[in-house]
Parts: structure tokens; sequence; C-alpha cells
């Protein structure tokens, strides 16, 4: 009866999914990538002479689970160049961003989850290992592979104690689960509460973004306008990365009220970049700032604030930075916090950051430091303007670091390796 009422709801979202095509833009590239799905696949296999190929399998939801899976997927093409890779995503705003990523033999979209689609979809690309990250549970797939007898395996999964699983109607949606040849979590939370359920198949191995983040910090990437932006005046550098409307309103309330004697300079990167928000943002603004298309070495070191109006930088940016500022939290979601963590920067984001283990984890060792309201964030940045302060943050910060890294490589030393 629950798989009846399953499938009956998978139909119900393709068909909502088609009507909101009619009127958002994400909803019509959702329903147009799947339109057709296994002809163009099959179409591109041909083409590229892997009709005959298995693959590798990472299905990723979207963009920030492709992060997680990416240090997996790079550390198994340098070591098994000839294994061929496979990443489908769920979501547009995954798939559009990475369809051209290198270390990607085939990048398509997952099949709506039938019965049917995944048996078309696995008799096309034939993978040996598959890895699902972190989470989505799409029963008719995972069903697919466990009759298969494929390897499958979550990575970076993170369980909660008020998960849909560990629910009084949770008892059938556990079968996915099951369906995991092994689960690697997290967090030892994860682990204790799908042991208390009845799973033993876990093994404890951190999160792949830290590694991700890591090897993006080794990469040391220079920017000469930031560099003079940096070194053109003493005062220290707030980078305020992936910023939304809320948190964009508080940075720039303290820019303003502050404005005679700015004790810092600001760096802005807000997440989304549309000319209209940009020009909105900087008109709001009232000390000299500037947009990072817009400026020269010459100038650049007159303004207090940059706003950085392109997409691929900000990752590497915190090393210009004393302070994080993350957005998102004040809205649907926490962005990533251990990219400016890697670099020992001590980071203040919004009241939702609930859902995000590190931030959690790090809110309450004092690494970093969630604000209510503009209040709150004047307090914050008084509290880490003072050295000791500083210091000690930023010290909890990197211990993190140090002490979380390396999850990349506890997978790959398990019984996963023993399959490539």
């Amino acid at each position: 009866m629950y798989l009846h009422i399953y499938n009956f709801v998978i139909q119900l979202y393709n068909f909502v999914a088609n009507i909101l095509a009619l009127f958002q833009p994400k909803s019509k590239k959702w329903v147009k990538g799947r339109r057709d799905l296994f002809q163009d696949l099959a179409l591109e296999l041909k083409i590229k002479n892997l009709d005959n190929q298995s693959f590798i399998w990472f299905h990723c939801a979207s963009l920030g689970e492709f992060e997680q899976g990416r240090p997996l997927i790079e550390r198994i093409k340098k070591e098994y160049p000839d294994e061929k890779i496979l990443l489908t995503f769920f979501s547009p705003s995954g798939y559009e961003i990475r369809k051209n990523y290198a270390f990607a033999d085939i990048v398509c979209y997952l099949p709506l989850d039938t019965k049917r689609n995944a048996k078309r979809f696995l008799d096309l690309v034939e993978p040996t290992v598959v890895f699902w990250v972190k989470y989505e549970f799409w029963f008719n797939i995972l069903s697919a592979l466990h009759h298969r007898k494929i390897p499958t395996f979550l990575v970076s999964g993170i369980f909660r104690a008020d998960h849909f699983f560990f629910s009084p109607f949770g008892k059938w949606h556990r079968k996915c689960l099951n369906f995991f040849t092994h689960l690697f979590v997290q967090n030892q939370a994860s682990a204790t509460h799908l042991e208390a359920v009845g799973f033993s198949h876990i093994t404890v191995s951190g999160d792949t973004r830290l590694d991700r983040v890591l090897d993006i910090a080794k990469e040391n990437r220079q920017f000469k306008l930031l560099e003079k932006f940096k070194t053109a005046d003493d005062r220290p550098i707030i980078i305020c990365g992936s910023t939304w409307q809320p948190d964009e309103a508080i940075i720039t309330q303290f820019i303003n009220e502050n404005a005679a004697n700015l004790p810092f300079r600001f760096i802005i990167a807000p997440h989304e970049i549309k000319t209209e928000k940009i020009t909105n943002l900087v008109k709001g603004i009232e000390v000299k700032v500037t947009r990072y298309s817009m400026t020269s070495s010459a100038e650049i070191g007159k303004h207090d604030v940059l706003i950085i109006d392109n997409i691929g930088m900000l990752s590497a940016l915190y090393k210009y930075g004393k302070i994080a500022y993350i957005g998102g939290a004040f809205g649907a979601g926490l962005h990533n916090i251990l990219e400016p963590i890697v670099f020992g920067l001590p980071v203040i984001f919004g009241a939702k950051y609930q859902k995000f283990e590190e931030a959690v984890t790090l809110v309450e060792q004092k690494g970093c430091f969630s604000i209510k309201d503009y209040e709150g964030f004047c307090q914050t940045v008084k509290f880490l303007n003072q050295e000791k302060n500083y210091i000690n943050t930023a010290t909890i910060a990197t211990k993190y670091v140090t002490t979380n890294e390396g999850a990349t490589q506890k997978i790959l030393s398990s019984q996963v390796v023993e399959l490539l």
C-alpha cells in the first residue's frame, strides 16, 4: 500500500512541476531536462563511444551536494583514470552550473523515480558502483540498484532526531536505507539515531566538503586587485559571502552608521548578481564603494567597500579577510561556512543554522557566532575586534578543520576501494 501511495505522490509531483513550468523558469528547466532524457542520454553515450561502458555513478541533489561529492570524484579519477564517471542531479541549479564538469564523462538529470524509469536508466548506464551524496532517497531507483546487487554507498549522510525516517510514519521509508551497502555519515549523532532503529552498516567518516575547501585553500589563487585592496589600507576586512537582502540590510546599516570612522573595510559577494540587485546595493551604501568589474588597480585602494559582481571567486577570497559574514541564515538556509573557516576566519551568520552540523558545533564551541538582528552583529563585531577574543575564536575554527579533515580518505580506505 505504501509503495502505491509513494508512486502516486511521485506522479503528482511530476504533474505539479509541469504546471509550474508554465510560470517558473526553474521548474521549466526541471521538466525540459527530463523530457527526452533517455533518448538524449543514449545518443550522448553513442557519440562518446561509451555505450558499452560501465560507470561509477555519483548522484547529487544540487550544487551543495556536488561540492560534497567532488573530492571523491576527483580522487577516484586521479587514482583510477580509466574509470568512467556518471554524474546526475535532481535540481537544475546543480545541473546547469556543472553540466560541463571536466571530471565527469556524462552529466545528466536523475530521471523521475518510477520503476520503469529506474530499469531504463540502469540498463543504459550499467553502474558498477554508486555513490549517493548526503540525501535524497528515491525508493524505486535505490530498490532497483539493490535488486541488481550493485554496491551503493551513502556519503556525507546526516540524520537528525526530527528526520522523517524516525517519525511514527517513517518505518516504510527506512527501507530505503537497507538498499545501501554502507552508510557513511558526518557525525556520531547520525550514527546513534540510525542504530536506535536497527541499522548497523554505518561508519562515521565526517563531511567530505571539508576536504574540498581545504583543496581550494591549498590552490592559493591570487587576485591582483584584491591584493591591492587589502594592502592599500591597514583596516581589517570583513568578507560577506553569499549575502541576501536581510544580510545586506544589516551590513549596510553598520557601514552607514559608522561612515565617519569606519573601523573595517568590506568585501561583499551577494548570492544574486543581477544588475538591478547590485545597483540597489551600491546605491544604499554611503561610503566609497566600487564593483569588482568596474574598478582598476589604480582606483581600488580608494574605496571602503568592494562588491564582487561575478560567480566563481568567493571560495578563494577569504584569505584576504579577518572576519567572515556568511549569508542565508535569515532565509532558506545558511550558505557554506567551511570556506572561510579553512582560512582561520571567525564566522558570523543569522539565526537559521540548526540543520548544518558544522555551524551547530562551532557555535557551541564559540568558533562561530549566530546573530538575531543588527544589534547582535554590532556586538559580535565589537567582540571580535578585541585581539584576545579574535585569537581565541580563530584558534577554535582552525582546530575544527584539523580535527575533522580526511573524510574522503576514510571512505576510500574502507570496503569501497576494493570495488574500484
